[in-house]
């Protein structure tokens, strides 16, 4: 399903989780960031970009290896990979690889396209780092705390914010590596949306938005649940917990792992 879509910009949602998939067309090239979830989703992605590409250069940006993310990685074989230095040492690339394999066999879902883990042909190593394709700059920011190896794009001069699994419109945070270093990376959007003219922000999970006021809200709405988590963790306060689990959208048996985590991380870290 596409979600949002302009001359240059073009947001696919599955129905799993909601999540996105986008394809930028400038001058020079074609980014694709996250093809994913079903095969026929990947599929539809795939005849878009074959039909829209032409002679540009096709650019395969993956936001971290979460595998809803890389799921769709080897449907395009030819695209010049990008992701940052975490991704390409991730420490538990096959155990990805069997989630995707698991989900598959579980669903039934056959793909025509071999699955395994991105072989990075650029590497983002240094925060702040940039990609310049003709008139298009990408600047790539590392965005730890939900995993270790996140990016924070924006692509210019579109004014693109591909954000990852942060800045959502429905989902609160999901710490599945530090909430240190997940506030630390709220902290540093914050600094993004004052350095750079954002103009779309993309989400891994829910709606892009074109409206500035909405994307610090939901900077402002991520901040405030982390803070008042921490405090509910480190007070002991188990009364503020569950109704903190209860803002969660979609409450379900997966949630309240997210859930339980975050408070595990949280206790690990703080306390």
């Amino acid at each position: 399903m596409i979600q949002y879509k302009n001359e240059q910009v073009t947001v696919f949602q599955s129905e799993l989780y909601q999540t996105t998939a986008t394809v930028i067309q400038t001058e020079e090239m074609v980014l694709i960031v996250d093809p994913n979830w079903l095969a026929g989703e990947v599929e539809a992605i795939k005849e878009y970009v074959n039909e829209i590409k032409g002679d540009r250069a096709l650019y395969l940006l993956f936001t971290h290896g979460d595998f809803d993310h890389i799921i769709g990685y080897q449907a395009f074989p030819n695209a010049t990979t990008i992701g940052s230095t975490g991704l390409q040492n991730h420490p538990q690339k096959e155990e990805k690889l069997e989630m995707i394999r698991e989900f598959d066999r579980k669903n039934y879902i056959v793909r025509n396209y071999p699955i395994a883990f991105p072989n990075l042909d650029i590497i983002i190593k240094e925060d702040g780092q940039q990609l310049h394709v003709g008139d298009t700059t990408m600047t790539f920011y590392f965005a730890p705390g939900h995993t270790e190896d996140g990016l924070i794009t924006i692509v210019e001069p579109l004014g693109i914010m591909i954000a990852g699994d942060y800045l959502s419109d429905f989902e609160l945070p999901f710490i599945y590596q530090s909430a240190k270093a997940y506030n630390h990376t709220l902290e540093k959007a914050g600094r993004i949306f004052a350095t750079h003219s954002v103009h779309l922000l993309i989400p891994g999970h829910g709606k892009a938005t074109a409206d500035s006021s909405e994307m610090k809200r939901r900077l402002a709405r991520a901040s405030d649940y982390l803070n008042r988590l921490c405090e509910a963790v480190m007070a002991n306060n188990e009364t503020a917990l569950a109704a903190l689990y209860r803002e969660h959208a979609f409450l379900s048996t997966f949630t309240e792992y997210c859930h339980k985590e975050n408070v595990s991380i949280i206790q690990r870290e703080y306390q």
